[in-house]
């Protein structure tokens, strides 16, 4: 309740190769996915943000090869500078 901020964490990976991991990069950068481990045929990318961003990002990988996602969950804090003790 209240102002509050909601993030989560996804793991993706992705197959593919030649301009498809091009393309996997050029698409991680814009939606600030970080490359946690890269192989000659895979990647496998760390992000965070709200789910919606995470579905769009997702939906973009199926085409070129989404292998695998494991997702955190929503997590939540409110904003402004009350903690829960308070």
């Amino acid at each position: 309740e209240g102002p509050h901020l909601t993030r989560e964490l996804a793991l993706i990976k992705v197959v593919g190769r030649g301009d498809d991991r091009m393309e996997v990069l050029r698409l991680a950068d814009a939606f600030r996915a970080r490359v946690v481990d890269a192989t000659t045929a895979s990647f496998v990318l760390e992000m965070t943000g709200n789910g919606d961003t995470i579905d769009a990002f997702v939906a973009l990988m199926r085409p070129i090869g989404l292998a695998e996602v494991s997702r955190t969950g929503a997590v939540a804090i409110a904003r402004g500078p009350k903690g829960i003790t308070e």
